[in-house]
């Protein structure tokens, strides 16, 4: 099966030169890292969990467009400006990542000015 892109204007649009997600073949789903952007681009503002909550939910949107969802996760990378905000975001994840758990890397990062940034593959068979 060749490699098919995946788009939807319920995530925010790339801002670069890469696709929101690409489905493989065997039912796998690589989901392009996403940040705290509204679906029109605009950052958003306020504390970490404001930022991290937009930032699931906006992975959440492009696994739906790929016609599966976050349950179907089996790998997430987390990528952490402040290691600090490990519990707030451990916390939020669960509500977006159902048992059983994905495998997981959080590693911390220079951001280029927000908080979070959260990529995931999916399996849809």
């Amino acid at each position: 099966m060749p490699k098919r892109p995946i788009s939807t204007d319920s995530a925010p649009p790339p801002g670069g030169a890469y696709s929101q997600a690409i489905a493989a073949g065997g039912g796998l789903v690589f989901l392009a890292g996403q940040g705290p952007f509204a679906p029109s681009g605009e950052k958003v503002e306020g504390s970490f969990v404001d930022q991290a909550r937009q930032t699931f939910a906006n992975l959440a949107a492009v696994a739906e467009a790929a016609g599966g969802s976050l349950a179907d996760a089996v790998r997430v990378g987390v990528y952490l400006r402040d290691m600090g905000n490990f519990a707030a975001m451990n916390e939020l994840y669960r509500e977006f990542f159902p048992e059983p758990l994905p495998a997981r890397t959080t590693i911390q990062s220079d951001l280029p000015g927000f908080e979070i940034e959260v990529d995931a593959v999916l399996s849809l068979d």
